[in-house]
């Protein structure tokens, strides 16, 4: 078989492997006739197979898309003549473009010598849908029928992909340009090289065989993991195709490789994410059942509390038994923190001002060996968040950054505004700015083992008795509740950096709240008197009758129902009711907050609220704009006292 023939056969091989690779392709010469493209491309931009030829002007496909409507309104043959005459141009271009029915394509054009130019098309729909899946796999089809094998050289070298091809020997004879500098070579002194001297001792011990096997006539594919001499570790993903001849004997084996390290840190934040997510929903269910066991607990507690007070004996007793339960509270509050099931008040904070009030407080609480500063990168920034709870995750930073201290350091809360990253190229919009607070520290550091368990719910370094766990697990929950993120870095003896992505606010401070207007209706809880006939909805018989004797120690009457069908029949039937106290976790089709909205349609002068021990009963866009009090279970009479003042005064 002469040289002529050989080449063909390999560029047909060559062909039919890239085939393989999810990405379209297109080569258009110096005069703008196609002369290569692949099958993916067609589909891809769903181009008629008649265009599929060569000559084939890229004026055909530009109009093809107007009259489609892919380019928006206008004047047909304008819109194909501006895009003629930018391609004509010859420059290099990269950019994404949505097309109307919804996919996003990476397009990018790399002008050839003389003139044309190389263009290639990626589908990254689910890249920028979900962010967690990086597809990594790009390369390039090509079809050169009667190139030459300079001519393939040039398009090789444009592609994203690691190409080589080895010979019967093991011996290098070809090798794109990505691929020899991948190696460290350039691409005319790696030809001629034993892959064995190329390839590093430990990697080669993984590479050689499938190497035989691909020689044996076997297509093959594996993964290796090759460290560089800058220390960057890089993860490779390589197919070996072997190059069969007419006479059946294998000349040797064409590579692709590609560079799937970002892949692999996508594949496994994912996982990570997925593994919080399910952790999450556990921790929230038993949240939810704990709080109903704790209001009836507390509830029975302070109540014989009530009726003991004069036996200090008794009381001895009661007390601690109260205050074990109300820590046990704040730990089921803690994991709901966590599972991302406690409501947020999103509002326009400070964030120079709630640094500046953490600071002070450590300085006070600290030995004078910890240094406390801050540094605010330009204008002070405001985010989007709960004040509360940053001012609490924040602390727990800090007081995390004190614990890894052994004597002298410093703590450091650096803050900066992210840049906002450009939308599509044809549209003005750009992804929300945010800001990042950091907490730096000098201490020990984490070992690289303990990194991925941080944010696991009750896991902790710290000696038995002086630490929860909770507090990064209600930090991440936080920042994920706030459509944030946390990331952290660190390695044992170089400290730590925490880094928190809060949503950046540019709202002005919220005008004051106009006051509401009071209806004359004979139901109407604008009564200066307190008392009335309350309506209790609550499947749970313990828990109901522990808020039953609440109501009764403020002084009102207490109607009781176990679920919404009951309640709003007696809605219908007693007009002396005066106020709707329901659970939202409730039997039936009707949950509370369902329940409230019928009833206040029923009776416009009911005053409601609602109890709940499982704050996602309330999807969040329902939290911010509840007409009702929520009350989270246990609550205390005081408490309950509040939410009655406030449906008392109308307010």
């Amino acid at each position: 078989m002469d040289n002529d023939t050989q080449g063909k056969v390999r560029l047909e091989l060559l062909q039919a492997a890239l085939d393989q690779i999810d990405q379209g392709f297109t080569v258009f010469d110096a005069g703008l006739e196609m002369i290569g493209w692949n099958e993916r491309f067609f589909e891809l931009l769903e181009f008629p197979k008649n265009l599929a030829k060569t000559g084939t002007h890229f004026s055909e496909f530009m109009r093809y898309n107007a009259l489609r409507g892919e380019y928006g309104d206008g004047d047909v043959e304008l819109l194909v003549k501006e895009r003629v005459e930018r391609a004509a141009r010859f420059t290099p271009h990269e950019f994404e473009r949505r097309r109307p029915t919804g996919e996003v394509l990476l397009v990018r054009g790399t002008p050839l010598p003389g003139g044309g130019f190389v263009t290639t098309y990626t589908d990254v729909t689910s890249d920028r849908e979900r962010q967690a899946q990086l597809e990594s796999a790009v390369a390039i089809r090509t079809k050169a029928l009667s190139e030459s094998e300079a001519k393939l050289r040039l398009i090789t070298d444009t592609v994203p992909a690691l190409i080589a091809y080895i010979d019967r020997s093991r011996i290098y004879r070809f090798a794109n340009r990505r691929y020899a500098e991948f190696f460290g070579y350039e691409v005319t002194t790696i030809v001629g090289q034993r892959v064995e001297d190329v390839f590093d001792v430990d990697v080669m011990q993984t590479v050689a065989p499938h190497i035989d096997t691909a020689l044996n006539g076997e297509t093959t594919s594996y993964e290796y993991r090759r460290q560089e001499s800058s220390g960057t570790v890089s993860d490779i993903s390589s197919t070996l195709v072997p190059d069969l001849g007419d006479d059946g004997l294998v000349h040797g084996c064409f590579v692709m490789a590609l560079d799937v390290t970002e892949r692999k840190v996508q594949d496994a934040a994912l996982r990570q994410a997925q593994k919080m997510e399910a952790v999450g929903r556990l921790t929230g269910g038993l949240a939810h059942d704990f709080n109903n066991l704790l209001t009836v607990i507390i509830g029975n507690l302070r109540g014989l509390e009530e009726r003991s007070r004069a036996d200090p004996m008794v009381a001895e007793y009661i007390r601690p038994a109260i205050h074990a339960a109300e820590r046990g509270s704040e730990l089921t509050n803690r994991l709901l923190s966590f599972a991302r099931e406690k409501p947020l008040k999103a509002e326009r904070v400070d964030v120079e001002s709630i640094i500046a009030d953490i600071s002070r407080l450590l300085r006070r609480s600290l030995p004078s060996s910890i240094e406390v500063t801050t540094c605010i990168k330009g204008l002070p920034p405001a985010v989007h968040v709960d004040a509360n709870q940053l001012e609490n995750a924040l602390l727990n930073l800090a007081l995390n950054a004190r614990d890894a201290i052994d004597g002298a350091g410093r703590i450091t809360f650096y803050v900066f505004e992210e840049e906002a990253s450009p939308g599509p190229p044809d549209t003005l919009d750009a992804a929300p700015k945010r800001v990042c607070i950091e907490v730096r520290d000098t201490g020990c550091g984490i070992k690289e083992e303990v990194l991925p368990h941080l944010f696991d719910p009750f896991f902790t370094t710290k000696e038995f008795g002086t630490g929860s766990g909770l507090g990064l697990s209600m930090v991440y929950g936080f920042a994920q509740q706030s459509d944030g993120e946390i990331r952290v870095s660190s390695a044992p003896g170089e400290g730590t950096r925490v880094c928190l992505f809060l949503p950046a606010s540019t709202a002005p401070p919220p005008p004051p709240k106009p006051k509401e207007t009071v209806t004359n209706d004979r139901r109407t809880v604008a009564s200066a008197s307190r008392g009335g006939l309350v309506l209790l909805v609550e499947d749970d018989e313990a828990v109901r009758k522990v808020v039953r004797g609440q109501f009764l120690s403020l002084g009102y009457k207490v109607l009781e129902a176990e679920n919404s069908a009951d309640a709003l029949t007696l809605v219908d039937a007693t007009e002396e009711i005066r106020f709707l106290i329901s659970d939202i976790v409730m039997p039936g089709q009707m949950d509370g907050l369902a329940l409230a909205d019928e009833a206040k349609f029923r009776a416009p002068g009911l005053g409601i609220a609602l109890i709940t021990g499982f704050s996602s009963d309330l999807a969040d866009g329902e939290v911010k704009d509840c007409p009702f009090p929520v009350l989270s279970k246990p609550f205390t009479t005081e408490a309950l006292r509040s939410v009655m003042d406030r449906l008392e005064t109308g307010s």
